[in-house]
């Protein structure tokens, strides 16, 4: 059976992929907000969710399962990059190496941090999406999304925070700042929700797909 061609799959992978990587560079700078500190990443990558969500929603779970494997090779092809740019000799006349490794340089349980926390956070809002889809009946799409990314998020931010910084920030320090970036991502996807709705509104539309996982086994690897 010949696979059925989409009009904007590739475009919704392109921003997909395009917010991971341009999270994770971004979050290499805190910024403050009141008494609260960020990593400057953290504003655009709940951004992923929603595309994630919009992936599952419109195309089902295998669909965007292959568009996570996707951000997953893109993010260490560029964490790679770095590192061995970083380890390579820098020219006589080139007075910067210290501040491309402080700024570019990830360190390894960062990057370790950053794409586990990445792979079970959005597997597990896929998932999450796709089996309330059927339970709902398609009905209630901010259910879907909210709820997901509640627990998508959740796993993600915790997961990336501990690998990263257990034992280097204080415990008080490290649960605050869980607490406060797991808050703004949730935020930032209830804020975008009417936005959601119109895109993905406007795909089921233009793609003529609205797809039910009924008979997808949801894995990490599978057919």
């Amino acid at each position: 059976m010949k696979s059925k061609s989409y009009k904007y799959l590739d475009i919704v992978t392109a921003f997909f992929v395009a917010i991971l990587l341009i999270s994770n560079i971004a979050d290499t700078k805190a910024i403050t907000m009141g008494a609260l500190s960020f990593g400057g990443g953290t504003f655009l990558f709940p951004l992923a969710y929603i595309f994630g969500d919009i992936l599952t929603e419109v195309y089902g779970f295998r669909k965007a399962r292959r568009v996570i494997w996707i951000g997953f090779g893109c993010a260490i092809l560029m964490a790679l990059t770095f590192y061995l740019v970083g380890q390579a000799p820098p020219a006589a006349d080139w007075p910067f190496q210290e501040s491309y490794m402080n700024i570019l340089g990830l360190t390894p349980r960062i990057v370790l941090g950053s794409l586990v926390a990445y792979m079970v956070g959005e597997f597990v809002n896929s998932v999450i999406l796709a089996k309330l889809k059927i339970v709902t009946k398609g009905k209630y799409l901010w259910t879907r999304t909210i709820g997901s990314t509640v627990v998508g998020q959740f796993l993600d931010t915790v997961i990336f925070m501990f690998i990263a910084f257990y034992g280097i920030f204080p415990m008080d320090l490290l649960i605050s700042i869980i607490i406060s970036g797991y808050l703004l991502k949730v935020g930032t996807e209830v804020l975008f929700t009417p936005f959601t709705y119109l895109i993905v509104n406007y795909l089921k539309k233009k793609e003529d797909e609205d797809f039910f996982d009924t008979k997808t086994a949801f894995t990490p690897i599978g057919n």
